[in-house]
C-alpha cells in the first residue's frame, strides 16, 4: 500500500527506500564501531558525547550540555552522576544561581582527551571518506535534523496522508 502526500506524489512503503531507516541503521553501525574503541577508554557513547562537550568548553551547566546533546535532565543527570563516580567530572552548584549545576572535568577527565584523539581518524578510515566528504554529510544531516525539529515545533510533526 502506498500513501500519497501533497501533489499526489506517492511515498513508497519499502524499508530500503526510507531515509529514516538509513539514518537509524547508520546510527547503529556507528555505535557498533565505536563500542570497542570507547571500551578501551572506559566510556559509553553517551559519556563520550558529554566528554566532547566538556573538552570543547569546561565548566558548563547541565542545561547547556542537555541542549547540545538533545538530552533531557532526567537522562543526563544519572549519566553525569556515573561519570562523577568514575572520577571524570565534578558537579558543583553555581555560586550565582544555586539551581544551576555546573559540570567540570577532573584531571582524569582532561587526561582522557589525549587517549581519545585517535577516534575521529578511526571513523575516517573505516568510512573510507575524506574529511570534506564527512563534513558535507554531517552538514546535510544537521540541516535535516534542524528542519525536522522545526516541523515538530511548528505543527506537532503531523503530516496528513
Amino acid at each position: 500500500m502506498t500513501r500519497k502526500i501533497e501533489g499526489g506524489v506517492p511515498l513508497p512503503l519499502v524499508l530500503g527506500d526510507q531515509l529514516c531507516f538509513a539514518v537509524y541503521s547508520t546510527a547503529h553501525a556507528f555505535n557498533r564501531f565505536y563500542k570497542p574503541l570507547l571500551e578501551r577508554l572506559g566510556l559509553t557513547y553517551p559519556q563520550y558525547l558529554v566528554m566532547l562537550v566538556l573538552w570543547e568548553r569546561d565548566g558548563v551547566a547541565v542545561k547547556e550540555i542537555g541542549e547540545r546533546l538533545f538530552l533531557d535532565s532526567g537522562t543526563l543527570t544519572p549519566l553525569l552522576k556515573r561519570m562523577e563516580g568514575m572520577g571524570l567530572v565534578k558537579r558543583t552548584r553555581s555560586t550565582e544561581d544555586e539551581r544551576q549545576v555546573l559540570i567540570a572535568l577532573t584531571a582524569q577527565g582532561h587526561e582522557l582527551r589525549e587517549k581519545a584523539r585517535t577516534l575521529p581518524q578511526s571513523i575516517l578510515s573505516a568510512a573510507q571518506c575524506s574529511v570534506s566528504e564527512i563534513a558535507a554529510m554531517k552538514d546535510e544531516i544537521v540541516k535535516l535534523r534542524d528542519r525536522l525539529n522545526a516541523a515538530i515545533g511548528e505543527g506537532g510533526g503531523s503530516v496528513t496522508p
